[in-house]
């Protein structure tokens, strides 16, 4: 039931608009000043209200601007009681009247049916009026509501890159050195990496990326860390210390069982068998493993769709790209992978990394490309400028954006 307040100093009047106005279903409260109209409609909340224009006291203007001036009153629909502006000459009264908020007029004496239809159609304002009002109010819950849960998955996604971060290994001091960059984007994606000595002559390196973005493709990256480390040590995981070159006893209930570690390509062969797409929610990841020998100075990997590793050795800075065919793990499931094994020569660097070090889009809108990437690194060691931050730092000045689209990953070993 809507709400009508009759504002008049006329008794008569009053008595006749809330009779006529009663008998058509309205809740009808009466006034018979402007001030006590405006204290009735601060407390009633009218959705229409009948206002006339002459009265001693404050006038129907006034009136009308206090009400329309309270927030709570702005959809309430005004109408102004007058004589005036009823003949020519008049216009610029009702003029002030539509400028202190008045919505409509309705002329002295009262035609009743007129008054009563001018009714309908103000009340049909106000209700379109509190639609959107209505409406508008559960648009900003529900953007507050947006704005909570962005927080709570930005917090979210920020514990998992922490957790993920805890999980990577620290530097790696000796003869053999290696440093790591984990920088983790907005949406977190899926890249890990690791590095351990399988026994005292042979170093397991990897860094692998997971599909896609997100918590899910974080633990996915995480479990297939926990399950090769698991083949590899002993002690816990939290245990483990990865700054030395203290040798590990391999475990007795391995995770990647009948599998011969110094081998990439049958460590790869497992992972795919036991990270089929179809049992991870259709995410399949890409590794580069290798195992070097320090005695020989050998290196042998394998690779399993993942950016090639680059080797730079050399005075003059030769580049090889450590690549060798192989699908995706979880692609196929009789995917095979080969070993390719080389030569270390002395004082050289090698960087393994995931695509987000290059796959950064540039301000001509192309993307930046492996062979840039290659050349900051080159650049960076004729300069004696290679350290990781130095790398950061030229891969960030092309990047237009103030945050990276995807997890950057970056290992340099020194041998």
């Amino acid at each position: 039931m809507f709400k009508i307040l009759i504002i008049d100093d006329d008794p008569i009047v009053r008595m006749v608009l809330k009779k006529a106005l009663y008998n058509q279903g309205y809740d009808v409260t009466v006034a018979s000043s402007g001030k006590e109209g405006i204290v009735l409609a601060q407390q009633e909340l009218p959705a229409l209200i009948i206002c006339d224009w002459i009265m001693s006291g404050l006038d129907g203007l006034e009136v009308c601007r206090q009400i329309k001036a309270n927030p709570e009153l702005t959809t309430t629909f005004f109408i102004l009681l007058t004589a005036k502006g009823a003949s020519p000459g008049e216009e610029s009264d009702r003029v002030q009247g539509l400028d202190a908020g008045a919505d409509e007029f309705v002329s002295k004496p009262i035609e009743m049916n007129e008054l009563k239809a001018r009714v309908r159609a103000g009340l049909r304002i106000h209700q379109l009026y509190q639609d959107l009002h209505n409406q508008k109010k559960a648009l900003e819950i529900l953007n507050q509501n947006l704005h909570t849960q962005k927080q709570i998955l930005e917090t979210e996604l920020a514990q998992a890159a922490d957790y993920v971060r805890s999980l990577l290994p620290s530097p790696l001091v000796g003869k053999v050195s290696i440093e790591s960059l984990f920088l983790p984007s907005v949406q977190l994606g899926g890249d890990c990496f690791d590095y351990y000595w399988i026994d005292d002559e042979n170093l397991a390196i990897y860094l692998l990326d997971v599909s896609g973005h997100g918590v899910g493709s974080a633990l996915l990256s995480v479990s297939v860390l926990n399950v090769i480390r698991s083949s590899i040590y002993t002690p816990t995981l939290k245990s483990v210390t990865l700054c030395s070159e203290s040798a590990f006893h391999l475990s007795t209930s391995q995770s990647l069982p009948k599998t011969n570690l110094f081998q990439p390509s049958q460590v790869l062969s497992t992972l795919n068998q036991a990270f089929q797409m179809s049992n991870h929610s259709e995410k399949y990841f890409t590794i580069w493993y290798g195992v070097y020998n320090r005695s020989q100075r050998q290196l042998v990997y394998a690779n399993a769709g993942h950016p090639p590793a680059i080797l730079l050795s050399g005075t003059d800075i030769q580049v090889r790209k450590l690549d060798a065919f192989g699908f995706p793990i979880g692609f196929l499931s009789d995917a095979d992978y080969e070993d390719i094994t080389i030569e270390i020569p002395k004082n050289s660097t090698l960087y393994l990394f995931s695509d987000g070090a290059y796959e950064i889009l540039q301000a001509n809108e192309k993307i930046w490309g492996l062979n840039a990437f290659i050349d900051v690194l080159m650049n960076c060691t004729q300069t004696n400028t290679h350290h990781l931050k130095q790398i950061l730092a030229e891969i960030m000045s092309v990047n237009t954006k103030s945050t990276l689209d995807d997890d950057l990953s970056l290992l340099k070993v020194n041998f």
